[in-house]
């Protein structure tokens, strides 16, 4: 293997910078929804802006969720691979903006399911 330098390494500098760098999250700091395991939470999303989005330093995309529980504005911080992701984002876009979500499990066995009231 040689050393040879490679043409145009402009961009791999910037990464290499990067890599140092720690993911700030960004948007409006707020407290964390927690969503507590034998519980159901309650919660309104707010749909008006993209999500943010952070990627924790072993790759995990997490969405950075605005939402209102209990009358205060909070973030829910979720796995953008995690099923209440998508059915959150499912739900959004057929006009659904108010969520009841029930916990079972803890860390990486915590089930999450929206709870249909009637």
């Amino acid at each position: 293997m040689t050393n040879e330098k490679i043409p145009e390494t402009t961009w791999l500098e910037e990464e290499a910078k990067n890599l140092q760098t720690p993911q700030t999250p960004t948007g409006e700091i707020l407290p964390s929804l927690k969503l507590e395991s034998g519980k159901i939470t309650k919660f309104k999303v707010d749909f008006s802006n993209k999500f943010n989005s952070w990627t924790s330093p072993d790759g995990v995309v997490k969405a950075i969720i605005p939402v209102e529980h209990k009358g205060e504005k909070k973030n829910l911080w979720l796995n953008k691979k995690n099923p209440l992701y998508s059915d959150i984002v499912r739900r959004g876009t057929n006009g659904q903006t108010e969520f009841a979500v029930s916990t079972v499990g803890s860390q990486k066995d915590t089930k999450y399911t929206v709870v249909d009231e009637e």
